[in-house]
């Protein structure tokens, strides 16, 4: 096919733009819409009080199982922002898994972390930073950078 140039609204219907199918790597911009799921290819397992490695969380996706209680501490902004090639502006979900628990799982930020307004001030309810046991015990948290080395972390599930 040559490469064409466009402006404005462009819509194809022989099949050359249509459903993003398979594996994406790399980065994404633009809009992003449609509909299905998120499969996390590979998760992280922290069953005990520990800071989470920036790989952990670049999984996206943390389990525990810890009979006590457990408290995840997030790497520096420096360190995930690395792993995530962050930049001002990237937004990344974080979902930890406690349903298989026994105990209170907690997150909480390290340097160059910040905890949004919701976290800070609404503990207990939106911004809840703990991830209680069993069926419920599933939560989601957004990353959101304000440079390559700092973020703004909230509980928005």
């Amino acid at each position: 096919m040559a490469s064409t140039t466009f402006s404005g609204p462009v819509t194809s219907t022989n099949g050359f733009i249509g459903a993003l199918t398979g594996n994406v790597t790399g980065n994404v911009t633009g809009n992003v819409a449609g509909s299905g799921s998120i499969t996390h290819a590979t998760t992280a397992a922290i069953n005990a009080t520990a800071t989470a490695t920036a790989a952990e969380v670049a999984t996206g996706y943390i389990t525990s199982t810890s009979v006590g209680t457990v408290t995840i501490t997030l790497p520096t902004g420096t360190l995930l922002g690395a792993a995530l090639s962050a930049a001002k502006g990237t937004i990344f979900d974080l979902y930890v898994d406690n349903t298989a628990g026994a105990s209170v799982v907690t997150v909480a930020v390290a340097t160059n972390g910040i905890l949004s307004s919701g976290a800070a001030d609404t503990p207990g309810s939106f911004g809840d930073l703990t991830i209680a046991a069993g069926a419920t015990g599933l939560a989601r948290f957004t990353i959101m950078f304000s440079s390559a080395t700092a973020y703004v972390f909230t509980r928005t599930a």
